[in-house]
């Protein structure tokens, strides 16, 4: 018990220390507080983003997932996660232009720029929030699974022990100690999720011998649909879908498109982001299966616990109390996040239209920090689902916001009235799934819901608005093509009920994704050889500072 309790105040005085030092370069002023003053490098830039995308679903929810569907979900997760990297460019380079030429901070200060329409910038504001917080709450309901684990804490407990260390260099600290305790936590998670699956693996004599064992008791979980029979191909198709719109539109990952120092290192990230996706994903996936070796049985949310229940049974209390905070990293990275960006959206977009004074200081924004970890804290108490069910409703109302960012950026002259239509039709569509009062045919809600959202778009704006320049540059419009090419590639239907064969203990199936996502970094590479047009159309005409 001494070794549990060193290895983890160990830890907490790391990112403490961090987010105090972080407080000494802090001026007072929300550019600096919630930007860091735009200077982010690459390295930086990369692992708070990284970190801040790679949740406690990642370790948690990914890990639940993979012991009760199996590799299927490997797939999803990294190749998936990894498609998001085609938005740093598509809209990221666009965002960090605007807000670098127009002083933005917030993402709904975007909407506001573009549309100039206070009201859209609200609702735009207000869905952020409502459909962020459910995902928020995931994280200190993991933390409750650590805590409780390690030392029998109760889960409000140890909920509660770590959304205060959370608040507290949060808000001392501000972007700047959220990204460097990011980086910290980001590096800290992948090397020991690496490391807890070797020490898993060599329990049942190597990774190779583990799975072969795993494939004769459980070869559902080699092959597609999954333990569970649930990712069939159009359940396949909208996660994949899913992750391109909603990723983008997560307001902490939204806001660090503002933060960088150049559009280099936007591009950088970008560039680095499959490889990342593919390497944070793998072991949460296989240590989930690899788990029903030792723990066969569990059932729904109880399956979210098996790498706790892995690492105090097989890593021995100072490994395993280690692997475990890479754990609490994940979804401490994201929780920190979260409570910045939010709090910087209600003390810029939603307190000034309840005051009628603006925040100067940044001061409202400390406060909403706090505010926000007790809502999250609370809802973590008594979850109602699956970290990946919770995740999958609240990923889906941030991605029906996509279209109207996407032609806010892109339209010669976006109407807010479009913008209006599309998120309430998909607010709306999120909420009448949510309640079961639609069919879904088969998709994830999310895939109605989304094409309901641009279709409200489109027809309420008239068609000469639609205009775009058709000579897109020849290698833009290459990689658009190659990109397209491989979303197609990877509804790969015809390879479902396939096991093996197996290199390294994986199947040939899920090495393919790997494939896939290197071929993305290849489309990358080859794009970013050609500046883009001035920013704020595809033809060029409208410049940033109109």
């Amino acid at each position: 018990m001494l070794t549990r309790i060193s290895v983890l105040a160990a830890y907490f005085v790391i990112l403490l220390s961090i987010g105090f030092l972080a407080r000494r370069r802090l001026k007072d002023s929300p550019g600096e507080y919630f930007l860091a003053g735009r200077s982010l490098s690459v390295f930086v830039l990369v692992g708070t983003m990284a970190a801040t995308n790679f949740s406690a679903f990642t370790v948690f929810g990914t890990s639940g997932a993979g012991y009760r569907d199996g590799l299927a979900f490997f797939p999803i997760m990294a190749f998936g996660t990894g498609f998001m990297a085609l938005t740093f460019w598509l809209l990221g380079r666009r965002i960090w232009r605007l807000g670098r030429a127009r002083g933005l901070i917030t993402p709904a200060e975007l909407i506001g720029s573009l549309y100039n329409h206070r009201g859209l910038s609200a609702l735009f504001a207000l869905g952020m929030v409502v459909f962020t917080i459910p995902y928020l709450a995931l994280q200190p309901l993991a933390a409750g699974l650590v805590l409780n684990s390690l030392f029998g804490l109760p889960q409000a407990a140890g909920a509660g022990l770590i959304t205060l260390i959370i608040v507290l260099y949060t808000v001392r600290g501000g972007f700047r100690a959220v990204a460097w305790t990011d980086v910290f936590q980001g590096l800290l998670m992948v090397t020991l999720m690496v490391v807890a699956l070797l020490l898993v693996a060599s329990h049942f004599g190597g990774l190779t011998q583990a799975t072969k064992e795993a494939l004769q008791l459980h070869p559902e979980l080699f092959s597609r649909p999954g333990g569970a029979g649930f990712y069939t191909p159009a359940i396949w198709f909208s996660y994949l879908m899913l992750w391109f719109f909603c990723d983008p539109m997560f307001p902490q990952l939204f806001q660090r498109f503002y933060t960088a120092r150049s559009e280099r290192v936007l591009g950088r990230t970008m560039l680095l982001y499959p490889a990342i996706c593919t390497l944070a994903f793998f072991p949460p996936v296989a240590l989930g299966v690899l788990g029903r070796l030792n723990f066969p049985g569990l059932a729904d949310k109880a399956a979210d616990n098996i790498v706790p229940l892995l690492m105090t049974t097989i890593a021995g209390d100072f490994m395993g109390t280690l692997i475990l905070t890479a754990g609490l990293a994940a979804l401490m990275s994201t929780m920190d996040s979260q409570l910045l960006t939010l709090s910087s959206i209600f003390a810029r977009d939603l307190h000034p239209l309840i005051s009628r004074k603006p925040d100067t200081t940044g001061r409202t924004g400390r406060f909403f920090v706090l505010g926000l970890a007790i809502v999250g804290f609370a809802l973590a108490i008594n979850p109602p689902a699956t970290i990946l069910q919770i995740a999958t409703q609240a990923f889906t109302g941030l991605a029906v916001l996509f279209p109207t960012v996407f032609f806010g950026l892109y339209l010669k002259t976006p109407r807010p009235t479009a913008a209006l239509a599309s998120i309430i039709t998909g607010e709306a569509l999120v909420i009448a799934y949510a309640l079961h009062l639609l069919p879904t045919f088969g998709f994830l809600p999310a895939v109605p819901a989304i094409a309901g959202a641009i279709l409200a778009y489109v027809l309420a704006l008239p068609l000469h608005r639609l205009r775009y320049s058709p000579c897109l540059q020849r290698r833009p419009a290459i990689c658009l093509t190659g990109f397209g090419l491989l979303f197609l590639a990877a509804q790969d239907f015809w390879r479902w009920g396939e096991t093996g064969p197996l290199i390294l203990g994986w199947p040939t199936w899920a090495w393919y994704f790997v494939v896939l996502s290197a071929a993305q970094t290849a489309l990358m590479v080859y794009w970013l050889q050609t500046p883009e047009p001035v920013a704020g159309t595809l033809d060029g005409t409208r410049t940033v500072t109109n």
